[in-house]
């Protein structure tokens, strides 16, 4: 049975593929600072109304999720309930156009996330223990959560990533998108194909984000070595990979 085996190759080829990497990845997060700032711009010390952040969000986030082709398949901000003043969690949150799936049909306009009509979303009132908002949260970091099954919106493999908005030692919320694993394959495939051999863009704990090697598919798990070669600003390491016998 083969084996999979992950070696680097430090070449001209490889850096490129890496800065492509991280500027893709580098300019999701300042969309995620621009709407992070705005945020914190419009919030009065007593927070702000559902209703105010919800057209504040929309405003933001709508020009992306209607750009010829996007790149972003979700985008918004989950309110910390002190926030709002509220006693839950509160999503504003919109999605772009989606192919069909089970729980949308075809959409060709971005729409509001509609928790009510998930009849499943219960798990979602434990947010602070779910890796897209609990790890910002300790870390104080943007963090990359995926690639994973999206059973909420899209029914297709993502990744989200989510900023923290805090106010000094206090927790408001995170801003967020998500991106298709397929939007991400065509971004990169290109940089990744012109490395020469196969070659895969695993995160921080190894998993397969984006692979030229049709044996290892997107959510793999690669062992990966300390020098394989690291995507600045993000925390992505591309390797280069050969299969032996």
């Amino acid at each position: 049975m083969a084996e999979l085996v992950v070696t680097t190759q430090d070449d001209a080829r490889l850096d490129a593929a890496a800065a492509r990497v991280s500027a893709l990845f580098g300019d999701l997060q300042a969309r995620l600072t621009d709407w992070r700032d705005a945020v914190l711009a419009a919030q009065s010390a007593e927070g702000m109304p559902a209703a105010a952040l919800d057209d504040l969000i929309e405003r933001l986030v709508l020009p992306a999720l209607r750009e010829d082709d996007p790149v972003l398949v979700g985008a918004g901000f989950v309110a910390a309930p002190e926030f709002t003043g509220g006693d839950d969690l509160h999503f504003a949150w919109w999605l772009g156009p989606l192919d069909d799936n089970p729980l949308t049909g075809a959409t060709s306009e971005p729409s509001r996330l509609d928790l009510a009509s998930r009849s499943y979303s219960d798990y979602l009132r434990d947010f602070r223990s779910l890796e897209w908002y609990s790890i910002p949260r300790s870390t104080h970091r943007t963090h990359i959560t995926g690639p994973y099954v999206d059973h909420l919106c899209a029914c297709d493999y993502i990744v989200t990533i989510t900023s923290p908005v805090e106010r000094g030692a206090r927790m408001l919320g995170v801003v967020g998108v998500d991106v298709y694993v397929r939007r991400l394959e065509r971004e990169l495939l290109p940089a990744l194909l012109g490395v020469g051999r196969p070659t895969i863009l695993v995160n921080e704990w190894g998993r397969v984000m984006v692979s030229t090697d049709p044996t290892v598919l997107a959510g793999a798990v690669a062992q990966v070595g300390d020098d394989a070669v690291r995507c600045a600003g993000t925390p992505f390491r591309l390797v280069a990979t050969a299969l032996s016998a």
